[in-house]
């Protein structure tokens, strides 16, 4: 049985938010639905301390949220995948097990489908793959023939 590892990193706590500012900001957004004041101190621990930042933070628009290209090389991946697109090539759709991971593969499988792409996905096992790609994936996605991974 393997040992588990032991990390050398220490978790630093953040102090409370000032009480007055998390119980004002608990009360503004219980306007609607009841808000908990541990969630409203978290929220102000990172600086949304007002009603406009938290549905900022909570309902985005469009404009408000960061530039996706900003992302090392996400051009070359949207030309990329444009091209497989154009060409009809086979896509496969590697994610992995946490919620992100699955919830982009569902999004991604739902845009394929929605486009007519020939597609498939692929979500490791934790347990015996781990976290990221992994051999077996690769071998799946080479064998269903797939040009983009």
């Amino acid at each position: 049985m393997k040992k588990p590892v032991i990390s050398e990193v220490r978790w630093k706590v953040k102090e409370q938010a000032e009480l007055a500012v998390a119980q004002d900001l608990a009360h503004q957004l219980s306007t609607r639905v009841s808000f908990p004041l541990p969630l409203a101190n978290i929220l102000v621990q990172r600086g949304i301390d007002t009603f406009e930042k938290a549905r900022s933070y909570f309902a985005p628009q469009l404009a408000e949220l960061h530039d996706p290209f900003l992302m090392k090389d996400l051009g070359k991946a949207a030309e990329r995948i444009q091209k497989a697109f154009e060409k009809n090539e086979k896509l496969l759709i590697y994610g992995d097990y946490d919620v992100d991971g699955t919830t982009s593969v569902a999004l991604w499988t739902l845009f394929a489908q929605a486009w007519g792409l020939q597609h498939a996905y692929y979500l490791p096992d934790r347990y015996t793959e781990g976290y990221g790609l992994s051999y077996r994936g690769v071998d799946f996605a080479h064998n269903m023939g797939a040009q983009v991974l």
